[in-house]
């Protein structure tokens, strides 16, 4: 059975940093796309980055773009959302997806095959 479980969440500060663990569990994840999505109070799930399946390639949302970023470790079959200088509109809970396999690394929610169960991030002023 596939798993997904994220880790890191937490309470910060306005300016404060966190790191997000998303390892993956049932099977091996080195042939897909990994990605981060996160649900704001109030909004649709949006995606945050996602990064190919080398590592080699990796996407940002225009709002965390210079502060996120995300990698990935083949050998742990996890990836990684390092978050630096986060303010209130980062706050909401944060969830990690990967696919079956394949070179595409978008955005589209449906393209991703598995799911974690998300975890809180609250930046607090």
């Amino acid at each position: 059975q596939v798993q997904l479980v994220e880790s890191g969440g937490g309470l910060v500060q306005t300016g404060g940093s966190l790191t997000l663990s998303c390892e993956a569990s049932g099977r091996n994840f080195n042939n897909s796309p990994m990605a981060w999505f996160r649900r704001a109070p109030g909004k649709e799930r949006e995606a945050v980055a996602t990064i190919n399946y080398t590592g080699g390639q990796t996407w940002y949302a225009d709002t965390v773009k210079g502060r996120f970023t995300i990698s990935r470790d083949k050998a742990k079959n996890s990836v990684y959302l390092q978050m630096n200088n986060l303010n209130a509109e980062d706050t909401g809970v944060y969830y990690c997806a990967t696919a079956q396999q394949g070179f595409w690394y978008g955005t589209t929610q449906s393209g991703y095959d598995y799911w974690g169960q998300g975890t809180q991030v609250t930046v607090s002023s």
